[in-house]
């Protein structure tokens, strides 16, 4: 299940972390850059815009 062997000294919280960190590294990514990128930044920037005690 794990690549790496449970490592005596390593406590229950160290391996939950180790786990979770793992989990979340294996979960697939958004895509970077292009158009789907600009759209999540101009969907942020509308639904700011409702919100005045966002701006300065």
């Amino acid at each position: 299940m794990t690549d790496q062997p449970d490592d005596p000294a390593e406590t229950p919280i160290q391996k939950a972390l180790r786990l979770k960190k793992a989990a979340i590294a294996a979960k697939p990514k958004p895509p970077r850059g292009g158009r789907f990128q600009r759209e999540q930044a101009a969907a942020a920037q509308s639904s700011a815009k409702s919100k005045p005690w966002m701006s300065r």
